[in-house]
């Protein structure tokens, strides 16, 4: 490992330590109230911060997967698309499974948990696995953060079990950066499963359509009535996103590329607004291949390598029964493009 990747990967541990407490995250100069509001009714739990939506968990039993849904920057602007929870005008009706902040994966045990959606047919559910909340775990306010954490089953169509998930979400301001730190352990049941190499993963975000690329060709997109509209149409207004990775690779070209975080940026209603996400130094295939798609589609993939290496790499990962693995993601969403943001965001992306 040379000295540059070494000093990287230390720095980004001291960000990611497993002492979560106050010591190692001091008061900003304006400390914010992180609250937890649990919705039984709605299925779902509120992030609230100074009294406003930040995100909610939500876990109804109709989805094919809980997820983060919306993420909302600190102006009130969501980076998170809407389609297909929340029409809003000029954004696409494509990938209807690109919901919100989740993690799931194309292939384990031949089952697809990636592509589910409402869209699928009764006859071909077989096919597809899905993610179940079973219980919340813990939720724990403070000041400057908040912990939610929860446990999940990875099963097939049929209801039975692949994976026990427990997920510990942290919530966070500093210096006025939103944060959310996601740590996730998955344990195989009583069955071997394998994540077979594949494109379709891992940990991801659907954005909102002004950081996307701006297309070259026309789309189905939602009128400003909040319908689909009937035809394709070319419409890029405000549509301004452009991605940053670790090495310095801009653009469209930091997909199929190794990096230990991606920063994606883009002016929402005259703010600047850049989403982060970050690699932990001790995940599997790090640093991870990024599936980061310049229509909207924002992900981290370590599993997949045999495509985004043209075929120089494959990884075929598994579990025997019992065993258990853990991934951990930090994702930083910031306002403002002068020097002392991006020094903040440089200073917890270790970048």
């Amino acid at each position: 490992m040379n000295s540059y990747l070494f000093c990287l990967t230390v720095l980004l541990a001291a960000c990611f330590s497993t002492k979560r407490t106050s010591e190692n995250h001091p008061p900003t100069e304006h400390s914010a109230v992180i609250n937890l509001l649990h919705h039984q009714e709605e299925a779902k739990v509120d992030v609230m911060i100074d009294g406003k939506l930040f995100t909610s968990y939500r876990y109804h039993d109709s989805m094919e997967k809980p997820i983060l849904y919306p993420i909302i920057a600190p102006s009130g602007n969501p980076v998170s698309r809407g389609f297909p929870y929340e029409a809003r005008p000029n954004e696409r009706v494509d990938h209807p499974h690109h919901v919100g902040y989740w993690l799931n994966y194309g292939d384990v045990n031949g089952l697809d948990f990636w592509n589910n959606s409402y869209r699928i047919s009764p006859e071909d559910r077989y096919r597809y696995g899905e993610i179940k909340h079973s219980k919340f775990v813990k939720m724990e306010e403070g000041e400057d953060a908040s912990h939610l954490s929860v446990q999940m089953k990875w099963q097939n169509a049929a209801g039975e079990g692949l994976l026990e998930e427990y997920t510990d979400f942290r919530f966070s301001v500093q210096h006025g950066i939103r944060i959310i730190d996601r740590r996730t352990r998955l344990k195989a049941l009583d069955k071997k499963v394998a994540f077979q190499d594949n494109k379709e993963g891992f940990i991801a975000i659907r954005v909102a359509r002004q950081l996307e690329f701006p297309s070259e060709k026309p789309l189905l997109l939602i009128d400003k009535e909040g319908n689909q509209m009937a035809e394709k149409t070319l419409n890029n207004e405000g549509v301004n996103g452009s991605y940053l990775n670790s090495e310095g690779i801009k653009g469209g070209k930091v997909w199929g590329k190794r990096a230990a975080w991606v920063r994606l940026s883009g002016t929402i209603a005259d703010q600047v607004v850049s989403i982060v996400l970050i690699d932990h130094p001790q995940n599997i295939g790090y640093p991870t291949y990024w599936h980061a798609r310049t229509y909207g589609l924002f992900a981290a993939n370590p599993l997949g390598q045999k495509v985004f290496s043209k075929g120089k790499e494959e990884l075929d990962f598994s579990l025997k029964p019992g065993e258990e693995v853990t991934f951990e993601y930090r994702m930083l969403i910031a306002e403002g493009n002068e020097p002392l943001v991006s020094a903040l965001i440089e200073k917890l992306t270790a970048f």
